[in-house]
C-alpha cells in the first residue's frame, strides 16, 4: 500500500510576493541598479552566461558570482517572508521561480568550477523545496 505521510510539523508551502524586478528587462544594467535586491535580476544574468556554453575563465567566474548573488538575494527574500530554512517552496507559484532558479544556477555554476560539495548541497536544497523542479532546472540543462 502506497501512502503519502502528511508531516503535521512541516510548514505550509511558501508563496513569495512578486520579485521587485518582475515585468522589467532583467538583463539590463538599469534594472540591476534599480533593484539590486532582486533574485530575478541576478539569476537572469547567471543563466544567460551559463547558457552560452563553453565559457572562458572570466565568464565562468562572472556566472558563478551572479549565481552566488542570486542565491543570497533569494535567501534574504525567503527569510523575509517567513521561511525558517526548510519547507516547501512550490515552483508552480510563479513568484517562487526566481528563487528556485537561483539555487539551480548556483548548483550548475558550482559544478562547472569543480565545487562538487556545493553542487550537491544546492541540488538537495532544490529537491527539498520542490522535488519536481529538479529535472527542469538542473538535470534537463546540465
Amino acid at each position: 500500500m502506497d501512502m503519502k505521510i502528511n508531516d503535521m510539523m512541516a510548514p505550509p508551502p511558501l508563496h513569495l510576493p512578486a520579485d521587485p524586478a518582475a515585468g522589467l528587462d532583467t538583463a539590463s544594467s538599469e534594472t540591476a541598479f534599480k533593484h539590486p535586491d532582486s533574485p530575478l535580476v541576478w539569476v537572469t544574468r547567471a543563466e544567460m552566461l551559463l547558457a552560452a556554453g563553453a565559457l572562458d575563465d572570466a565568464a565562468l567566474l562572472t556566472a558563478y558570482a551572479h549565481a552566488r548573488t542570486a542565491y543570497h538575494r533569494s535567501l534574504d527574500r525567503l527569510r523575509a517572508n517567513g521561511w525558517k530554512g526548510w519547507g516547501p517552496v512550490p515552483f508552480a507559484h510563479e513568484p517562487n521561480q526566481p528563487v528556485l532558479r537561483a539555487i539551480a544556477a548556483l548548483a550548475r555554476a558550482a559544478k562547472l568550477i569543480g565545487e562538487d560539495n556545493e553542487y550537491d548541497r544546492c541540488r538537495q536544497m532544490l529537491s527539498d523545496a520542490d522535488p519536481e523542479c529538479v529535472g527542469r532546472l538542473i538535470d534537463d540543462v546540465a
